[in-house]
């Protein structure tokens, strides 16, 4: 997918970002220096090895924590909480038990005093019908298998159009199957809606089907180690020589 021009200020900018905790052995720096953007439009995934602060990156990222030193922006505004402008999923759906399908999905629609209620139910029938659950919108999450309860979770985290949707290994918890069903519907919707997608995930092949660009990091400390781009038109078959060649070359990567 093309991405805006990239003389301009970048989707997200992550700029230094350090994170240091203390332990009873003394302080631990799980985060230093990470530094890269994301342009608007664009689709990027993180990996790297067990242990090198992807989840402590995403939460910064979210606004769940804050960094010792360093910022994110989005949009060339310092992000310092969650806010409307960034759409989670993570890979356990947090889904209301009690509500149903469309009531978890209009759920932060239900928040703003800018939508009324003919608009609410209109975007949350388009959001189950871009995300493969019509029928379901009266169901309830126990109703659900793992991949179509991971599906409301996107379409809740779209309902309110953010300017990121940052998902945290979200297909980690469902079979193979599902997993690469659920990765082929969010290119679709990724490529219907154009929306900036920042992926953390510890699945090589997962990221070189998906990205743009590959966000490779190291440990101890967290750090970039290199950005790929995945230069594949897309779809992208794993028999593909070019396939292989990047997933083997960020496998490397990854176990230097």
């Amino acid at each position: 997918m093309a991405v805006e021009d990239p003389t301009e200020t970048p989707r997200v900018r992550i700029d230094g970002v350090g994170k240091q905790y203390d332990s009873a052995q003394g302080p631990v720096q799980a985060l230093d220096d990470v530094t890269f953007d994301v342009e608007a439009g664009e689709f990027v995934c993180i990996v790297g090895p067990s242990g090198c602060g992807k989840t402590t990156l995403f939460r910064i990222i979210a606004g769940l924590e804050a960094p010792t030193n360093g910022t994110v922006s989005l949009d060339g505004d310092p992000v310092d909480g969650p806010g409307p402008d960034l759409g989670l999923v993570f890979q356990e759906y947090h889904l209301f038990p009690w509500r149903t399908v469309a009531g978890n999905v209009g759920f932060g629609l239900e928040k703003t005093d800018t939508v009324d209620s003919g608009e609410r139910r209109r975007r949350v029938q388009e959001l189950v019908d871009l995300v493969g659950l019509d029928g379901f919108e009266d169901s309830y999450p126990r109703d659900l298998s793992g991949g179509m309860k991971q599906r409301v979770a996107l379409a809740r985290a779209l309902a309110v159009d953010p300017g990121l949707l940052l998902m945290d290994e979200p297909f980690g918890a469902v079979d193979a199957q599902t997993k690469k069903m659920l990765q082929d519907e969010l290119l679709d919707i990724w490529t219907e809606t154009g929306k900036t997608i920042l992926f953390v995930t510890h699945d090589v092949e997962e990221a070189v089907k998906l990205a743009d660009r590959v966000v490779v990091m190291a440990k101890e400390p967290g750090r970039v180690r290199e950005v790929v781009d995945v230069d594949i038109e897309r779809p992208r078959n794993r028999s593909d020589d070019a396939f292989g060649t990047h997933y083997q070359r960020l496998l490397d990567l990854i176990q230097e």
